[in-house]
């Protein structure tokens, strides 16, 4: 079984992963894929420039999230013995965790509700709904 948990970088990220970790414990062979998604659409027009330093600044978001999020929730979940990885993605917060689900193979996706910032409050508006209305698996939003 593979489960996707996706994280905001917010302290209620850990509600998530502690459902994930108490559901994967009572689970054998669980997967437990960990996602970042850092908002960005690839439907702005700039110079070949601000595509150069965009680019750049894409490759830093990317280390920031690994560094502050996903590399200790991951370390973490391997300490409790079970089986974990991450992924970080630039897109439609919505859109790329099912996605990625999809391209997974996982049977759920867990997030964590939250009243201030990050991923949950951006998926809370109409990307929330479209995330538990659309997502080709089960959405858990752990409150």
């Amino acid at each position: 079984m593979k489960l996707v948990i996706g994280l905001d970088g917010q302290s209620t990220g850990d509600k998530a992963l502690d459902f994930a970790k108490d559901l994967a414990s009572k689970t054998s062979d669980c997967e437990l894929i960990v996602v970042y998604v850092i908002e960005w659409s690839p439907f702005s027009f700039q110079t070949a420039e601000e595509n150069a330093e965009r680019h750049k600044r894409r490759e830093e978001e990317i280390a920031v999230a690994k560094d502050r999020v996903l590399n200790p929730a991951v370390a973490a979940l391997k300490e409790a013995g079970l089986s974990a990885r991450a992924i970080v993605r630039h897109g439609d917060v919505a859109d790329t965790i099912d996605q990625i689900a999809q391209e997974e193979g996982a049977q759920q996706i867990i997030v964590a509700r939250t009243s201030a910032g990050g991923l949950t409050s951006r998926i809370f508006g109409s990307s929330t709904a479209n995330l538990v209305m659309n997502a080709r698996v089960p959405v858990t939003v752990v409150a």
